[in-house]
């Protein structure tokens, strides 16, 4: 009896003991991913971002120069400060940017000269915790809030103990309040920004002050004992006893001072010390990365899976405030007055119109709703609809795709904006050209209405701009149609198969068209650049998202389809520099990657492999897509085989982990494909439950060999976002051997607008 006894506790603790060491989400996540780049070569040109799912403020450890896009490398060995951070892409660099760095001894304030050692084997990087022992003996902690970030500096017991703020690179107002244990101001970097945007912050000490000043950071100069600074490049610093443990609670808003102090007591004023924001961090996104359940794979694939759908959950970031009657208000970035309501920015739709809000509408659709009314609100505040916000318009990358977004939104059931409002501000952008870049307003659009394309060389990018406007056009005409809309239907009707117009059917091949209709010469499908952008004629010949079934008549049929397709996987990766005059990061990407012309580290293709589903191969997606993911992605520093974008890179990961993907957004379609795990669950926001069950998974069985949604077969290749939401279970049989009848028949394809009509 005793030995049974023993046996049965012995039991309950190793079941207990297991339980206690069971993974969380959040553990399998690594924000080093991505970060082994630089403008040569990008393997996600991401930075190890510390933040709350869309916050508004991140944080980051900064190893480049102040202003360097690329503020984080894997392979620097100094760390220079901890940045308030709001960048979305090195290319366009950061806002709104100050950072604090703990210093021993000596007070150093240059950025060169202060930046400290570290190792990789003594950093921690999460996304709510962030550790770094220095070589010194300093650790630096930091964990997030929503609109802030709590630090904690441990001081080596034998120095004394500084912590310095730096105002970056434009005019930074400082204010130190020695009785009150606080730093507070304003800083107004930005590229974007309206004149009078400022970013004011609140930085709280728990510990009293030895001694405090300012410096500046163009000479360096240090004045002790001031307490007040403005101007280029202001900052100061803050001394404490040798061998202080400082906790820090920073703050910021862009309405105001007061607004900051509010956000401070709201978002940390309960947390009593360090550890209980970490956890509390820790506790959101475990809930949110915990709405996706994975069963199977390996502690490699769930890493790579939990650290894209952290990345995809960064962005848009939340670029509102709540008031003192906790009533959402915000600064506008557009023009600078502050209003009534929620705002979303940072965000470059050319990219993420593909997968990371069609993903958001699965995951977030009360979020959603707001963002589209945030949408058209920066339209009424800036005349035109934002493109890439950073956080104002810049009008980088072309097309027009807020437009995909609405239409997304509407045709998966979110609609909480005015869709004549939206269509209105949508054919005011298609029939007139912004001030700003490719994507505000629209260069060439009287061509495009008139000849049906963009001529070649007049315009940029030509061809890539008429491909993306007959698809925008779609979406608007797709808007119309399901919100009863009969004047924009008629108006978009014809444009939306403007991609007709500037295919080749001699080559087989999108190309650049000139103003008398003549097509451009010496055309090579390799050569990037000219009338395309960041790609060739190999890669946007693709580029007719919303009408598959057009563009196989256009190549000849079925049969030339399919064999273009097959070659575009497997011929040389082989390029010409065209335009671009030399090797850009994109064309290196798509060589190592070694998969013929398919430059995954790039949009336009990111949707072909889908593309067998429109032609009676399924199974020939479902053998690419689990190529692609498991030779292409990983949760290194080398994670990623190009610019993760915003949450475009993982968002198409997770999708396609999933056994989904949306090829033509403005649709409530999601294509399947081949998903990694054995069981996927997703806990909706609604309540309920989708699961995907791939029986007998495994890297070597990527083949559907049948498939059962709710106890019915399923032989269709799409899935419906009303089929997904829901709830219920897609049971997929999964083989080593493809089944070549499955999904075949005409009625199996996924929507094109040429069978629809």
């Amino acid at each position: 009896m005793t030995k049974y006894l023993y046996l049965t506790l012995l039991s309950l603790f190793c079941a207990g003991f297991s339980v206690a060491q069971e993974k969380k989400p959040a553990d399998y996540v690594n924000t080093l991913q991505g970060t082994d780049s630089e403008p040569a070569l990008s393997y996600g040109n991401t930075y190890p971002t510390v933040g709350l799912p869309f916050g508004i403020h991140f944080f980051s450890p900064q190893t480049g120069k102040n202003g360097d896009g690329w503020k984080y490398q894997y392979k620097a060995t100094t760390i220079r400060g901890f940045q308030q951070t709001h960048q979305c892409s090195p290319w366009m660099n950061d806002y709104a940017v100050f950072s604090l760095m703990p210093v021993a001894g000596k007070l150093v304030v240059d950025e060169d000269d202060r930046a400290l050692a570290f190792k990789h084997t003594n950093e921690v990087a999460k996304p709510h915790y962030y550790k770094v022992d220095f070589d010194n003996g300093i650790r630096a902690e930091l964990s997030p809030a929503e609109r802030g970030a709590h630090m904690k500096f441990t001081f080596p017991a034998d120095q004394d103990a500084q912590v310095v703020l730096d105002g970056f690179l434009k005019n930074c107002d400082i204010t130190i309040l020695p009785t009150a244990k606080k730093i507070v101001g304003w800083v107004d970097n930005g590229r974007f920004v309206p004149k009078n945007f400022r970013n004011y912050f609140v930085i709280s000490f728990d510990q009293a002050f030895t001694g405090y000043g300012t410096w500046e950071n163009r000479k360096n100069t240090i004045v002790p004992a001031r307490s007040f600074a403005m101007g280029p490049g202001a900052g100061a610093f803050v001394r404490f006893r040798k061998g202080a443990v400082v906790q820090v609670k920073v703050s910021s808003s862009y309405i105001s001072l007061e607004q900051a102090q509010l956000n401070l007591e709201r978002e940390l004023g309960k947390a009593a010390k360090f550890e209980d924001t970490r956890d509390s961090a820790e506790t959101v996104w475990n809930n949110l990365l915990g709405r996706i359940e994975v069963q199977g794979g390996s502690e490699q694939e769930k890493a790579t899976f939990y650290s894209c759908l952290f990345r995809a959950n960064l962005y848009s970031r939340k670029f509102y405030d709540l008031d003192k009657n906790s009533k959402p208000v915000y600064y506008s970035p557009y023009d600078g007055k502050v209003h009534q309501g929620y705002m979303y920015t940072d965000n470059g739709f050319w990219d993420t119109f593909r997968a990371q809000f069609p993903l958001s509408n699965l995951l977030h659709p009360q979020m959603q709703g707001r963002h589209m009314k945030a949408l058209l609100a920066a339209q009424e505040e800036s005349g035109w609809m934002p493109t890439w916000s950073n956080p104002g318009m810049s009008g980088v990358m072309l097309g027009n795709h807020a437009i995909s977004l609405l239409a997304d939104a509407w045709a998966k059931g979110i609609r909480d904006f005015d869709a004549g409002k939206a269509l209105a501000a949508y054919y005011h952008e298609a029939t007139n050209k912004g001030p700003l870049g490719g994507s505000n307003g629209r260069e060439g659009w009287k061509e495009y209405f008139t000849l049906g394309y963009i001529a070649h060389p007049e315009v940029p990018e030509a061809t890539a701009k008429t491909l993306e406007y007959a698809y925008d056009d779609f979406c608007a005409w797709n808007l119309a149609r399901m919100s009863g809309n009969k004047f924009y239907e008629s108006v978009f009707a014809r444009q939306m198969y403007n991609y007709r117009q500037v295919f080749d059917t001699e080559t087989g091949f999108v190309r650049g068209r000139k103003m008398n209709g003549e097509w451009q010469e010496n055309f090579d499908p390799v050569e990037w650049g000219g009338p395309f952008a960041e790609g060739n004629a190999w890669q946007y010949t693709w580029s007719v998202f919303h009408d598959i079934q057009g563009l196989k008549e256009l190549m000849g049929g079925n049969e030339k389809f399919l064999a273009r397709l097959d070659s575009f996987f497997t011929r040389a990766s082989d390029f010409k520099v065209g335009t671009y005059g030399k090797e850009i990061h994109e064309m290196k990407e798509m060589v190592l990657a070694g998969m013929g012309q398919y430059a995954h580290g790039n949009q336009p293709v990111q949707h072909v492999a889908y593309l067998y589903n429109y032609a009676g191969q399924p199974w020939k997606t479902q053998e690419r897509v689990r190529k692609i993911m498991d030779q292409l992605y990983n949760a290194t520093e080398k994670g990623f085989p190009g610019d993760e974008d915003q949450g475009q890179m993982s968002s198409w990961y997770v999708l396609s982990a999933l056994g989904l993907y949306s090829v033509s957004p403005g649709t409530d379609q999601y294509v399947i494909g081949s998903p990694v795990f054995q069981k996927a669950s997703i806990r909706l926001e609604n309540g309920k439950t989708f699961t995907v069950d791939a029986q007998n998974n495994s890297k070597e069985n990527v083949y559907i060999e049948s498939a059962v949604l709710n106890g019915k077969e399923h032989t269709r290749n799409w899935l419906s976002y009303e089929e997904i939401m829901n709830g219920g279970t897609l049971e997929l049989k999964m083989s080593a051997s493809p089944n070549t009848t499955r999904g075949t028949a005409p009625a199996d394809q996924p929507f094109s607008l040429t069978l629809a009509r």
